[in-house]
């Protein structure tokens, strides 16, 4: 009889046993979180107090208060996330961006003079001693309410002449117990309630601003498209390399061969002569196809020489006058020399396609952290844009590395395609 009473019991008891240790945690979490509360906000409340009256009393002294209270706000902000993370499910507060620049005494004063470091201030000494009152109110009223549940385990322990001195009370002792239950039964929700208060307070105070976390995201989205434009890249370097000493080489060698056969094999027949020859034609266009290829994706020249020695290439190659100025100190980052390339190249290409010039002028110029690229005609003008002659996918070009891109182009002359390129991504 025994032995089915425990298994019934522990068979009622079993699905219980979860959703209960569920509840421990969870209680025994609050109470960290209040009690961990209680102890940071109540240091604050100190320093305040104690700043206070050496202010009244002995105004020199006050400055130490106020300088352990100004170096607590950072490590104070710092304990209070790890207290939001430890303790509250999906309540972890974002960071605020760290300071750049500056160390030690430098950094600590540019720290004090920034906006985050003034709402953690707030938050440390203001709205946290106010939810330092509010938390230890629930921590007393939980406390209070565990000793009123509990009433008829320690009323023995009462002294003998208070039982005499109040001869009625039993009754009041129930009442005490009803009253500790009621309380336990409110007090989560007072936990869940004060938290839900405190939880936007520290997140508007602690974490970053709206203007703050946008910007944050502008840098990080400017930092991954400078990598990704780095990336392609070098993914057009490693393509390049791969032609020239690959693909390129096999033809040239085939070229080689079928040339030195045209040479040495002079009893063929008229058809297979024709057949040699027509190959080796092949060849050659297939090579020059490549380099044409391989020059608009990434000139080893440009990677080799710089900028100078690359536009100096095309300038050459062009089929009309072309005056060249280059004046760089200093390289530029290897995307932003890529981009100046290609943009030199299709506007000249443009030039000499639709614009009807007789000569052409390009400028490349260094100022600072801005490269200024400026290509101009003596043609007939009008380019559009948005008339399929290449420049729209000039501008996307620019803008993958945060340059700017304008044309002038009125009717009858003349054209000045003019891009601004950072020098550094």
């Amino acid at each position: 009889m025994i032995h089915t009473t425990r298994a019934l019991l522990g068979a009622l008891g079993r699905p219980l046993k979860e959703p209960l240790r569920r509840a421990r945690r969870l209680l025994g979490a609050r109470i960290a979180f209040l009690a961990t509360g209680v102890l940071l906000h109540g240091t604050a409340f100190l320093l305040w107090v104690w700043f206070w009256l050496m202010l009244f009393y002995a105004p020199g002294g006050a400055l130490v208060p106020l300088a352990l209270g100004l170096a607590s706000v950072v490590p104070a902000a710092w304990l209070h996330r790890l207290r939001f993370a430890a303790y509250v499910r999906d309540a972890e507060i974002p960071r605020v961006p760290p300071l750049r620049g500056g160390y030690g005494l430098v950094r600590g004063w540019l720290r004090m003079r920034s906006r985050p470091y003034w709402r953690q201030a707030a938050h440390h000494f203001l709205a946290g001693i106010v939810m330092g009152i509010a938390e230890a109110a629930v921590l007393t009223l939980l406390v209070g309410s565990v000793a009123a549940a509990t009433v008829y385990a320690w009323e023995w322990a009462l002294p003998d002449p208070w039982r005499d001195a109040y001869a009625g009370y039993s009754t009041q002792i129930a009442f005490l117990m009803i009253v500790g239950v009621v309380g336990l039964l409110i007090a989560p929700r007072t936990f869940n309630a004060l938290i839900r208060v405190e939880q936007p307070v520290v997140t508007r105070l602690l974490g970053p601003s709206r203007a703050e976390e946008l910007e944050r995201r502008v840098e990080d989205l400017a930092e991954r498209r400078a990598e990704t434009v780095a990336a392609a890249d070098a993914e057009r370097r490693r393509i390049e390399r791969d032609l020239h000493d690959g693909a390129q080489q096999r033809l040239v060698s085939l070229a080689v061969n079928l040339g030195l056969a045209r040479a040495t094999l002079t009893d063929l027949a008229p058809e297979a002569r024709q057949v040699i020859d027509e190959a080796h034609r092949e060849a050659k266009a297939a090579i020059e196809e490549i380099q044409l290829l391989v020059r608009g994706l990434h000139p080893a020249v440009l990677e080799d020489r710089g900028l100078d020695a690359a536009l100096s290439g095309i300038a050459a190659r062009a089929p009309l006058p072309v005056r060249l100025t280059v004046s760089l100190e200093e390289r530029p980052a290897p995307a932003v020399e890529a981009v100046a390339y290609f943009v030199v190249s299709e506007a000249l290409a443009n030039v000499t396609k639709h614009a009807g010039a007789e000569g052409a002028e390009v400028s490349v110029v260094r100022s600072g952290g801005i490269l200024q690229v400026i290509v101009s005609d003596d043609g007939v003008g009008g380019a559009d844009p948005a008339g399929g002659s290449g420049l729209d996918g000039l501008r996307r070009r620019v803008a993958s590395v945060d340059g700017t891109f304008s044309i002038s182009s009125p009717r009858g002359g003349p054209t000045v395609v003019t891009v601004e390129l950072p020098c550094v991504l």
